[in-house]
C-alpha cells in the first residue's frame, strides 16, 4: 500500500462529513488535503482512544518528532511521507502542524489524570483554535488562497466546526470525563457536570444549548463575512462543509437538543445532496 492510498483508507474509514467535501478537488489538492486529514484523525485517534494519557502522551511526542523529521526531508510514517509533496507544494507551515499536536495534549488534561475542563470561553477558544481553527487555515491554504483575509475566514469556520462538535458530543464527550462547555456558562445557566454526566436534559440545559447553538450560528455568519470573493470558488470544500456542519446544526436544534443521551447525525446521501448543492452554487 502506497502512503497515498494509506491515507485514503484512513480518510474513508473515518466516515467524516469532511470527506465529502474533498471530492470535488483537482487530484493534487486532493491527496494533499487526504493526507492531512489522515495527520489529524492519527492525532486525535491518539487523544480519544488510547486509554493510559502517559502513554498517550508518548505517541503524541513521536509525532511531535516525526514532524520535524516531515520537515528536514526524512519522514518514516506513510502519513507524513504522502504530506512530503504538500508541505512544499502549497507552503504548510511546520508549526501549524505542531499546533495541532499542542490541542491534541489538551484533550488529555491539564496533568496527567485531569479531567477535561475549561473555567472560560477564553481558555475553550485557544483550544478551539489549535484543533481546529489552525486545520481550517491549513486546509484553506491547499484549497487555494490568494488573498491573506481567506486565512482568518478558514480559522473562524473552524471555530464554527468545532463548537458544533461540541454540542453534538457533549454527553458522549462529559462521560469521558471531558467538559467542554465553559463552566462560568455552565453555573451561569444552572447546569452541573452531574447533569451532563447522567443525561439530565433539564429546563436549564435546554436553555444552555440554545446559549451555545447561538454563538456557532452567529460564528458561521462572521466566518461567511469574513471570506473574499476573490478565494470563493476556491474555497468551495470549505463552504460544503459549512453547509453540512450549519445543517446538521439546525438538525439538533430541531430535535430540541437531545444531545446526551443520543448522536445526531445527517445520512451520507444528505450529506452528498448538500455536498453537490454548495459546488454548483458558488
Amino acid at each position: 500500500m502506497s502512503p497515498h492510498d494509506y491515507c485514503q483508507a484512513k480518510a474513508i474509514a473515518s466516515g467524516s462529513s469532511f470527506y465529502y467535501s474533498f471530492r470535488f478537488l483537482a487530484p493534487e489538492r486532493r491527496r494533499a488535503i487526504i493526507a492531512f486529514y489522515a495527520f489529524c484523525r492519527e492525532v486525535d485517534d491518539i487523544a480519544d482512544e488510547c486509554k493510559d494519557a502517559g502513554l498517550a502522551r508518548i505517541k503524541l511526542a513521536w509525532w511531535r518528532e516525526e514532524i520535524g523529521r516531515l520537515y528536514a526531508g526524512t519522514p518514516e510514517h506513510p502519513v507524513t511521507q504522502a504530506l512530503a509533496d504538500a508541505i512544499l507544494s502549497f507552503q504548510l507551515p511546520q508549526d501549524a502542524f505542531e499546533q495541532i499536536i499542542d490541542g491534541m495534549e489538551m484533550d488529555l488534561g491539564f496533568s496527567p489524570g485531569e479531567s477535561v475542563r475549561y473555567p472560560d470561553f477564553k481558555s475553550l477558544r485557544l483550544y478551539c483554535h489549535r484543533v481546529a481553527g489552525v486545520v481550517g487555515e491549513v486546509s484553506a491554504a491547499i484549497f487555494g488562497v490568494t488573498d491573506r483575509a481567506t486565512l482568518k475566514y478558514a480559522n473562524k469556520l473552524g471555530l464554527a466546526f468545532q463548537l458544533t462538535n461540541i454540542i453534538r458530543d457533549v454527553g458522549e464527550d462529559a462521560r469521558r470525563d471531558r467538559i467542554y462547555l465553559p463552566a462560568d456558562e455552565l453555573a451561569e445557566f444552572g447546569v452541573t457536570p452531574d447533569d451532563l454526566i447522567h443525561a439530565r436534559t433539564t429546563e436549564n440545559f435546554l436553555r444552555l444549548m440554545a446559549f451555545q447553538t447561538k454563538r456557532a450560528f452567529t460564528t458561521y455568519d462572521e466566518a461567511m463575512g469574513l471570506l473574499p470573493d476573490a478565494d470563493r470558488k476556491a474555497q468551495r470544500p470549505g463552504l460544503i462543509m459549512a453547509a453540512i456542519y450549519r445543517t446538521l446544526l439546525e438538525e439538533i436544534e430541531a430535535d430540541g437538543f437531545h444531545v446526551l443521551d443520543r448522536r445526531i447525525s445527517l445520512t451520507p446521501l444528505r450529506k452528498l445532496w448538500l455536498a453537490w448543492l454548495t459546488w454548483i452554487r458558488n
